[in-house]
């Protein structure tokens, strides 16, 4: 973000030691909730915030999030964000965050959050009022971020493993009365769990071996909410193995109604936790991961 461009802090704050995963660094849900914090400042901004919803009956939820994961965070780590707007639309607007370390300077996050403007009661878009749409225009900043890489999605359920059935509870609610970000992201993460015990990488491996998963990417997508009382079901494939790597996709459904209500494609690296650097997936592990890839659309064009 460019010295000139109208940026507003949006989020600062530190990372307490609760809010660390297993792995020792700040557990992506939590930065879930800091985005969504983010993003709450940035609508207050532009008149669309939480007196707005309020008053009005309209709000914006999240609809997609990219998230960039370049610089990890520990236990008492101070982090301030720093947001503008990257696109207008007709009834969406797209919001660029970038979070960064506050003693060092460093980015460690970069966010482009897609949230669309409808009624809270029926969920139907609705345009954005003239003064929003002007007041945002003065608030655009330039975007150096690559955009996220458009891969085909799994075909089928072949190679999924379900990781999560539960049941959304009232404290999950943020001020628009839907489930926060970071209950999605807690229920993938779990999921995440299963599939990756299912080849082999279980937590009493990751223990023993002290290794884990580095999460360098998200590609968050939300259909639909989620209300206190839905039940949930998470399922996860994976869907590319490398020496390293692994990309995993997860599917959250309404067991209910069946509908999908999120996806979420994670992209990251076997880590060595002491050396804090990605390490060679055991041949074992690897063979049984590639064994469990999931079919996609291109590969069975």
């Amino acid at each position: 973000m460019a010295g000139s461009d109208p940026v507003i802090e949006s989020c600062r704050g530190l990372v307490p030691a609760w809010e660390v995963d297993h792995v020792g660094h700040f557990t992506v849900a939590y930065y879930h909730q800091r985005v969504e914090d983010a993003g709450f400042a940035v609508l207050e901004a532009l008149g669309l915030g939480p007196t707005y919803t309020r008053s009005d009956g309209r709000g914006c939820p999240t609809t997609n999030c990219h998230v960039r994961y370049l610089h990890e965070l520990r236990s008492g780590d101070i982090y301030h964000v720093q947001s503008g707007l990257l696109a207008i639309e007709e009834t969406e607007l797209v919001f660029g965050h970038k979070l960064f370390d506050s003693a060092s300077g460093t980015l460690c996050t970069t966010v482009a959050q897609r949230v669309g403007h409808l009624d809270i009661a029926t969920g139907k878009p609705i345009a954005l009022p003239a003064a929003a749409r002007r007041t945002a225009e003065a608030q655009r900043i330039e975007w150096q971020e690559p955009p996220p890489e458009r891969r085909p999605r799994p075909i089928g359920d072949e190679g999924f493993v379900d990781g999560v059935l539960d049941t959304v509870e009232p404290h999950e609610m943020n001020i628009l009365g839907r489930s926060s970000l970071t209950h999605y992201v807690h229920r993938f993460s779990a999921a995440g769990g299963h599939v990756m015990a299912a080849f082999g990488m279980t937590p009493d491996y990751m223990r023993t071996e002290h290794r884990g998963l580095s999460t360098f990417e998200f590609q968050l997508a939300i259909a639909g909410p989620l209300r206190s009382g839905d039940l949930v079901r998470v399922q996860s494939a994976l869907v590319h193995v490398g020496n390293s790597s692994l990309r995993l996709f997860h599917r959250m459904t309404n067991r209910r109604t069946g509908e999908e209500v999120a996806t979420l494609e994670q992209s990251g690296v076997h880590l060595d936790r002491e050396a804090r650097r990605s390490a060679p997936l055991p041949d074992a592990l690897r063979a049984k991961a590639l064994a469990m890839l999931a079919p996609t659309a291109r590969e069975t064009a």
